[in-house]
């Protein structure tokens, strides 16, 4: 098998997979997915056989419309519903109470099932003429580096699963934000590419301490990590390096972008050039590595959450000892990036 231009024809494909109760590796705005008709439990069985993922981690569930939506869900917040108007189709998953309909492999046996609607062109015209709800997770294997290319899938599951679907890389590159909505108070399960920040003129923003069960998907304290080990530091300056072996660094900034923008702003936006002495400074800190990757040229989040999963598995394929990471700035999608670190570096 080898991944596939997109084309009207490949979209057929997949529709007739998925109709035929196989998976398909399809991309979503924010990573690929490995999707199955929700409402067909032996489809959903070989998601879970095909990511090797356990059967006690939930699914999200993805949704053409809102009829759909009400087909598998009770939507009873007021408050939720101005969530979805805000930010549906989009990276935010919503978790809702779930109707009878949907099997128990979809949500581990929960009362509850994670629902999103996907903003991609080609999903939302596959999910769109199946008219049916999608399971969708990431198409890797499971706790692994997600991938953001169809690449990436035939890497993880090539023999696998019988399709890709190649969109391109994707635009976020990390996994949809899940909120719960109770009393006016948006629980924060998972951070995304839609922050806090976004979320609080809606209503009170909390984040869900990890329960002693898994609530809902991405909640495992170890996901999304390469096979090198790796650690995450503050500050790549105040890591001294072992002798006689090869450490990667992944960091946020490049060395220009260090040395010539405000560290204060994070979105591209330019201040006055510093000293070239910042440059050196900046330099400095990289020598010895065996390998870097920067997340951004321009000292952009956004930028760094697109790459992040492209820098790491860049990273994971050098055949190194030790990953080290530096965290980014705790801020917008900033904070999704560092819980992903902070997972991928619990192995």
């Amino acid at each position: 098998m080898k991944t596939e231009i997109v084309s009207a024809q490949e979209c057929a494909k997949a529709i007739n997979l998925l109709r035929d109760g196989e998976v398909v590796a399809l991309p979503t705005e924010t990573v690929y997915g490995l999707a199955a008709d929700a409402l067909n439990p032996d489809a959903v069985a070989k998601i879970f056989e095909a990511k090797e993922r356990p059967r006690f981690d939930p699914l999200i569930v993805h949704v053409p419309n809102g009829e759909v939506l009400d087909e598998i869900a009770t939507l009873e917040s007021e408050l939720a519903r101005k969530l979805m108007e805000k930010f549906w189709p989009g990276p935010l998953t919503i978790i809702f109470p779930k109707r009878e309909i949907v099997p128990d492999i979809v949500t581990a046996g929960l009362q509850t099932v994670a629902v999103r609607m996907s903003e991609h062109p080609i999903f939302r015209e596959v999910v769109r003429k199946l008219n049916r709800p999608l399971a969708a997770p990431s198409a890797n294997q499971f706790g692994r580096i997600s991938p953001t290319t169809a690449q990436h899938v035939f890497d993880e599951l090539s023999g696998r699963i019988p399709l890709i679907v190649d969109g391109g890389a994707t635009e976020h590159g990390i996994e949809s934000t899940i909120v719960q909505v109770a009393n006016q108070v948006i629980a924060v399960w998972r951070r995304g590419p839609i922050t806090d920040e976004m979320l609080r003129p809606f209503g009170e923003v909390r984040e869900q301490t990890s329960p002693s069960t898994v609530g809902a998907p991405g909640q495992l304290p170890t996901h999304y990590a390469p096979r090198t080990k790796l650690i995450v530091v503050d500050d790549l300056k105040n890591f001294s390096l072992p002798a006689g072996k090869r450490i990667g660094a992944l960091c946020f900034s490049s060395v220009a972008a260090v040395a010539g923008r405000d560290p204060a702003r994070y979105h591209g936006s330019t201040s006055r050039p510093r000293p070239a002495t910042a440059a050196t400074s900046a330099q400095a800190k990289f020598i010895g590595f065996a390998a870097t990757r920067h997340l951004s040229d321009r000292g952009d989040l956004l930028q760094a959450a697109a790459s992040f999963f492209e820098m790491l598995r860049e990273l994971d394929a050098e055949d190194l000892d030790l990953i080290v990471a530096e965290r980014v700035p705790e801020e917008g999608i900033g904070a999704a990036i560092n819980d992903r670190l902070t997972r991928a570096a619990t192995n």
